[in-house]
């Protein structure tokens, strides 16, 4: 059987993972602090014969995500945080290891401990989970520092903890498959005094909408052409035993 038929189908089924990827990237438009996943074709040479590249496979694979910062949104929350330019929060995943996340939309649970919105402690600098008090107003500075005015004593004010901020190389960094980021060779990442926080603020997600649409449509057009690519290929072969039973 002509190998074609095969480059074919393997074409519109790598076709359907860039949709997979874009799907889930254009549903986490509006998710605070989502990084797009970012797709990519390579070509796998097929050797046939005496070792001659005859054929071409077509594979799909998400080499990283975009990290680019995406848009400021005021809510006047005083849990939501944004980083300002480069730098992540750290929680604690589900794992019990340290990982990134630029999502600042937190909350205080029950015992007074601060979570981000999946319910993961958030860490301080001491590498251990921030706790807040209750019946307290709660301010984040820009320098990640966390301020407590108890509702019964306005006036005093006091540092009750701290946001671990960090800021590792782009390229040390992987998503896992929980939407969080890790240092690709495991670790704790270090305090950085130099990332900046904006209180009352929340970074949007960073897919664009309209591109990500576009990539869809383009994606399903291609999916097409590898179909009629296949039934062009058993039409061809359809005919060729004709010619070879006459003979």
């Amino acid at each position: 059987m002509d190998r074609a038929l095969f480059i074919a189908a393997t074409g519109a089924r790598e076709l359907m993972r860039r949709q997979d990827v874009q799907t889930n990237n254009l549903s986490n438009a509006m998710t605070p602090g989502f990084r797009a996943e970012v797709a990519a074709q390579r070509t796998a040479p097929v050797i046939g014969g005496a070792g001659l590249p005859t054929r071409a496979y077509a594979v799909e694979s998400t080499p990283g995500a975009n990290l680019a910062p995406g848009a400021m949104i005021a809510t006047g929350r005083t849990l939501d945080v944004a980083v300002q330019g480069e730098g992540w929060f750290v929680v604690r995943s589900n794992d019990g290891t340290e990982a990134f996340t630029r999502s600042g939309s937190f909350q205080q649970s029950a015992d007074g401990a601060l979570v981000d919105n999946a319910g993961r402690p958030v860490i301080g600098s001491n590498n251990q989970p921030v706790i807040l008090p209750i019946n307290s107003r709660v301010e984040i500075n820009e320098d990640g520092s966390i301020s407590s005015i108890p509702n019964d004593d306005r006036i005093q004010a006091a540092i009750v903890g701290d946001l671990k901020l960090v800021n590792p190389p782009a390229a040390s960094v992987t998503r896992g498959g929980d939407g969080l980021f890790r240092l690709t060779a495991g670790g704790v990442a270090p305090n950085v005094d130099g990332v900046r926080v904006a209180g009352g603020m929340l970074e949007g997600s960073n897919v664009n909408s309209v591109e990500t649409m576009v990539t869809m449509i383009s994606a399903a057009r291609h999916f097409d052409m590898q179909v009629q690519m296949m039934q062009k290929t058993d039409q061809n072969q359809q005919a060729a035993t004709q010619i070879l039973s006459l003979s």
